[in-house]
């Protein structure tokens, strides 16, 4: 096996996906998904069709049972409403769980470890920051190295859209072929509806913001 994929069955992971498939083919790659209290379980259904879609080796589904006994956030609690960042008092979203890429990208790590695979995909992104401290280079590079160090293992961390826009995500997705398949088949929205979504959350206004400004681009 060449490379792992984060997989989560929104937009980011999946075109991901598609890039760790073009680069390596499908049957070097591997696709791993985490229930970790989450909402929607909508996620893993769509997870799982993906994984099936472009046809990986394996996909493995991972449960972090422990996560509600240690943090809370409106992503766990229904009761919660779903809020934004805020530039006034910069503080984060209330959708943030806290250290969920480090817990994410170490468990992936072990994985990979033992499928031989040296690539680690994550479709993290500062360049839309909105945030979440563990989608920063900063901290990717530092976890990189920190696996490196657990786990004794020449591991690499590829984050393609640390630099990329939402609309720059769209292009790519458009230029990969599976436009259709990132506007259909994927689940992006806090709320759990797939597609466009509910087009009210933080997560559907960013990239639905994307697909506009992309849109935008193929009219001038």
């Amino acid at each position: 096996m060449k490379a792992v994929v984060v997989l989560s069955g929104g937009q980011d992971s999946a075109t991901c996906l598609a890039l760790a498939v073009k680069k390596y083919g499908a049957r070097e790659v591997a696709a791993i998904t985490f229930e970790y209290g989450q909402r929607h379980s909508i996620e893993t259904k769509f997870a799982r069709r993906l994984a099936k879609r472009f046809g990986v080796a394996a996909h493995k589904i991972v449960k972090f049972g422990f996560y509600k006994d240690i943090t809370t956030n409106a992503l766990f609690d229904p009761s919660m409403k779903i809020k934004g960042s805020s530039t006034s008092t910069q503080s984060p979203p209330n959708t943030v769980v806290e250290g969920r890429n480090a817990f994410f990208l170490m468990a992936a790590a072990v994985w990979a470890k033992s499928l031989g695979a040296t690539v680690l995909y994550t479709g993290v992104s500062q360049a839309d920051y909105s945030g979440y401290p563990d989608c920063r280079e900063v901290f990717v590079k530092a976890q990189e190295k920190a696996i490196r160090l657990a786990l004794d293992f020449p591991i690499r961390i590829e984050t393609p859209f640390m630099k990329m826009t939402k609309a720059d995500e769209w292009a790519l997705a458009a230029k990969l072929g599976i436009f259709d398949i990132i506007a259909n088949e994927t689940v992006t929205c806090y709320n759990g509806i797939p597609g466009k979504g509910c087009g009210k959350c933080p997560a559907c206004r960013l990239r639905n913001r994307g697909l506009k400004e992309y849109e935008g681009t193929l009219r001038r």
